[in-house]
């Protein structure tokens, strides 16, 4: 895992405004998706 990731999900569970917990958690899920994606591109070659 990376920093980067470690950093959103400590912003996550310390934040307490809502709409900024939702925007962490929805770059948190892009970044998720985006590693997937990778792997499976690697995989599939």
């Amino acid at each position: 895992m990376m920093a980067i990731d470690r950093f959103i999900i400590k912003k996550i569970q310390t934040c307490t405004y809502e709409p900024m917990r939702q925007n962490l958690l929805r770059l948190l899920l892009i970044r998720i998706q985006k590693a997937i994606n990778e792997e499976e591109a690697r995989s599939s070659v």
